[in-house]
C-alpha cells in the first residue's frame, strides 16, 4: 500500500475558530415606534397575508362533524321510501328480539303469486314497531285475508326498529276483486 503523505489531510490541522453568531434583531410590532422606521423587505408585499390556521382547522372540523351527522341521519333515521304500498297474504308475524322487542313478518306479494311468466323471486320481509299494526296483521293471517300494507324503507336497520330495513306503518284489508285483473279475481 502506498499512502501519499505529501497531501494535507482534511481532518489534520489547526482547529478552526467558530465565528460568533450575531443575534437577530427582534421583530417589531406595529405598536412600536421603530416599526415604521425600519426598511421593508424587497418582496414582502408579494407574500400572501398570514392567516390563523387554528381557526381554519376548527371550521374544517365543524364542517366534517356536521357532514357526518347529516350522513348518519339520512342513512339510519330518514326513510328514503315513504307511503309505499304492498298487497299480499301475511305468511307469518312474530315477536323477536333480545333487548328491543319488535314484530317481524313476511308477506307473499300478489304480483309474485299471480305472475305466471316469471319465477317466484322473493317474499316481502318487514318489521313492525306498533303492536296494534302487528295485531291487525296477525288477524289477517289467521283469517287468510289479503292485506294492504303501507311501509317506509330505510338505508340501514337499527336494533330498536327491527331486523329489516322495511317498516310497516299501516295495514288494511284488501279487496282481491279490485287488486287483481278480472280473469284472476276470486269469487267471494
Amino acid at each position: 500500500m502506498n499512502f501519499n503523505d505529501d497531501k494535507d489531510d482534511f481532518f489534520d490541522g489547526p482547529d478552526i475558530q467558530e465565528v460568533p453568531k450575531t443575534p437577530k434583531a427582534p421583530l417589531l410590532k406595529p405598536e412600536d415606534p421603530d416599526y415604521w422606521e425600519q426598511d421593508e423587505p424587497e418582496f414582502e408585499h408579494l407574500l400572501p397575508p398570514r392567516r390563523n390556521t387554528t381557526i381554519w382547522l376548527c371550521v374544517a372540523a365543524a364542517v366534517l362533524a356536521v357532514a357526518a351527522f347529516i350522513a348518519v341521519y339520512l342513512w339510519f333515521f330518514s326513510p328514503f321510501v315513504t307511503e309505499a304500498v304492498q298487497y299480499g297474504y301475511v305468511e307469518d308475524i312474530e315477536k323477536r328480539g333480545e333487548v328491543f322487542k319488535t314484530y317481524e313478518g313476511t308477506i307473499l306479494p300478489y304480483k309474485e303469486l299471480m305472475d305466471t311468466t316469471r319465477v317466484y323471486r322473493k317474499d316481502f320481509v318487514f318489521s313492525v314497531k306498533d303492536p296494534a299494526v302487528a295485531v291487525e296483521l296477525r288477524r289477517l293471517q289467521y283469517a287468510n285475508l289479503p292485506a294492504r300494507v303501507e311501509y317506509e324503507k330505510y338505508h340501514g336497520s337499527l336494533p330498536w326498529r327491527g331486523e329489516s330495513r322495511i317498516m310497516v306503518v299501516r295495514v288494511d284489508t284488501a279487496d282481491p276483486a279490485k287488486i287483481l285483473p278480472p280473469e284472476f279475481a276470486p269469487d267471494i
